[in-house]
């Protein structure tokens, strides 16, 4: 499976990106509050940007109402549960695993170099960085959002708690833990789809265990993320050492790239701050595409067997940016446009189309 071919899956996991940027999951099933003593808001959102949680591992759930169907490139963004394993070495180090039904994606990070690597097609991809770098995206730990999900978290809310209302709001048990329910609700002139986020933060550890995205409208959760089980202990160093298994195809990401963008992507930009932020990227040409700034359709003639038909996904729209397809979520909307861009956020399609004419 080629990086443009996954592209397509990711062009749709967009609409997911721009509702929310992490990997941190749920806890199914409700215990009795615990008994926590009383914590501010603003204590509570400082002493989470300021954690050292230390080593651990965990297994993480999403459940997904998105309303997106399921794709062979992006399973998790279809409704329904998928499930992922993390581990932390508590200094830069991070490792993912994404099953599915194809295979596994593996994220793995030593602090230093960062693989992606995919078992369907045997491909690894490797990018580094200088000591002490932030990769992009990093927290305000420095931590990489691909291999840190909890830290991803974290840094979701330190730039959501720029422009919302914050308390909170009772505490709760989450995998097993007791947490404080902290919640993020859009200032009145903030332009979102969503109508709050709910994070358990862990009561010792101050970390995010489980995210919460509600839409305006829905009494429902969009999309629940969390942690379905956790331990705090020290972690085998071997986890965070990646050696491309015999017969693996590798190649080198840019410098300071991640290595699971597409060959050919750019990097993204981003419009805005807060709820009606939005990022906007540049898909990669197709051999013998069209490049940027001509026609290119959603789904390309002669596009590899087995991409997702993007034009399922959404409707025919058009402005002044020129003309594309809309995909719509309760919590996201996407523009995939004909000329190779996609603009996503959790935001109304009007703040798109901002964005694109900039």
């Amino acid at each position: 499976m080629s990086s443009r071919r996954r592209w397509y899956g990711t062009a749709a996991g967009a609409v997911l990106a721009g509702a929310v940027a992490v990997g941190v999951v749920l806890a199914p099933g409700a215990s009795a509050a615990p008994e926590l003593p009383p914590v501010s808001p603003e204590d509570l959102v400082a002493s989470v940007i300021t954690a050292q949680p230390g080593p651990f591992d965990g297994s993480i759930t999403v459940d997904n109402e998105l309303g997106l169907p399921a794709l062979p490139q992006a399973p998790q963004l279809g409704n329904g549960s998928s499930t992922a394993r993390v581990w932390s070495g508590g200094d830069g180090k991070g490792r993912v695993a994404l099953p599915s039904s194809e295979g596994e994606k593996t994220l793995v990070s030593d602090g230093t170099t960062r693989w992606a690597y995919d078992s369907t097609d045997r491909t690894a991809t490797r990018s580094t960085g200088e000591a002490g770098q932030r990769p992009e995206g990093a927290g305000p730990a420095g931590v990489d959002p691909q291999t840190d999900p909890a830290g991803a978290a974290t840094s979701m809310i330190a730039e959501l708690r720029k422009t919302s209302n914050v308390a909170v709001d009772g505490t709760a048990e989450v995998a097993g833990r007791p947490a404080y329910q902290l919640v993020l609700t859009p200032q009145p002139n903030e332009r979102t789809l969503l109508r709050e986020v709910r994070v358990a933060v862990d009561a010792e550890k101050r970390i995010p265990l489980q995210l919460t995205v509600l839409a305006t409208g829905s009494p429902d959760p969009a999309l629940t993320l969390g942690f379905d089980s956790i331990a705090f202990e020290p972690q085998d160093p071997a986890l965070f050492a990646f050696t491309p298994p015999p017969g693996t195809t590798v190649k080198d990401a840019p410098q300071g790239d991640r290595p699971d963008r597409p060959e050919g992507a750019t990097a993204p930009r981003t419009v805005g701050e807060g709820w009606d932020r939005v990022v906007v990227l540049q898909r990669p040409a197709q051999a013998g595409q069209p490049q940027p700034g001509q026609p290119q359709p959603g789904q390309p003639e002669g596009a590899p067997e087995g991409a997702p038909d993007l034009s399922a996904l959404g409707s025919p729209v058009s402005g002044p940016w020129g003309t594309g397809r809309l995909i719509s979520t309760a919590v996201a909307t996407a523009i995939v446009t004909d000329d190779g861009r996609v603009a996503a956020g959790a935001v109304p399609e009007q703040v798109l189309t901002e964005a694109l004419a900039r």
